[in-house]
C-alpha cells in the first residue's frame, strides 16, 4: 500500500498494490498497521457504507459534527467519480481549501478523509458504486452539510450544472460561510 499527502493537512491518497493475472485481479484495500506506520494515525473503522449512483449523480457535501465526527476511507468499487473534500477545522492550516480526486474501479485509489472534513462526490460514469469506512457511527442529529455549488468554495464538479442530480435536502444545505458558524 502506497500512501501520499494530498495539498489538505491529514488527508491521504491511499494506493494499494493490484495483483493481476488470467483470472483478474486481488489487492488489499485496508491494512490498519500499515496505514498507520505510513501516516501516524490510529483508526478504528466502525462501519461501511455503500452507494450506487448513476451518471450526474451528486452526493454531498456532507460531515458530521461534535462527538459524531467520522473519518472515513472512500473508493469505488465499479465505474468513476472525483471526490471532493473540504477541510472545516479553524485551527488547520488548510482551513477552507479543498481537494478532489478522480476515483475509479480502474485507478483502484483511495482517499483518507480526516474527522472535521466535508466530503461529497459526483458520479462521471454511467453508474458507480461508492464504498467508504468511517471510525464512527452515523448520527442524523449531528449531520451538517454545505451546498455544492458554494461561491467560496468554486468546486469544478467536471459536468454542466444541468446535468447534475442532487437531491431536495441537498439543494438546501447552507453556505461554507453558514455552515462554519
Amino acid at each position: 500500500m502506497e500512501v501520499t499527502q494530498t495539498p489538505l493537512k491529514d488527508c491521504f491518497v491511499v494506493k494499494p498494490r493490484v495483483f493481476y493475472d488470467d483470472r483478474g485481479f486481488f489487492c488489499e484495500t485496508f491494512n490498519q498497521k500499515t496505514f498507520r506506520e505510513a501516516t501516524g494515525l490510529d483508526v478504528d473503522f466502525v462501519q461501511d457504507n455503500q452507494s450506487v449512483s448513476s451518471k450526474g449523480v451528486l452526493r454531498g457535501l456532507h460531515f458530521q459534527t461534535g462527538e459524531m465526527a467520522q473519518a472515513k476511507l472512500v473508493r469505488v468499487i465499479k465505474g468513476e467519480v472525483m471526490d471532493v473534500v473540504v477541510d472545516l477545522r479553524k485551527d488547520s492550516e488548510t482551513f477552507g481549501k479543498y481537494y478532489s480526486i478522480i476515483l475509479s474501479e480502474k485507478n483502484h485509489l483511495q482517499l483518507f478523509v480526516p474527522r472535521g472534513f466535508a466530503h461529497g462526490f459526483i458520479t462521471l460514469s454511467e453508474k458507480s458504486v461508492f464504498s467508504y469506512k468511517c471510525d464512527n457511527f452515523y448520527h442524523k442529529e449531528s449531520e451538517g452539510g454545505i451546498i455544492y455549488n458554494d461561491a467560496t468554495l468554486c468546486i469544478d464538479w467536471h459536468l454542466a450544472k444541468e446535468d447534475l442530480l442532487v437531491s431536495e435536502k441537498d439543494l438546501q444545505l447552507p453556505t461554507f460561510e453558514e455552515a462554519i458558524q
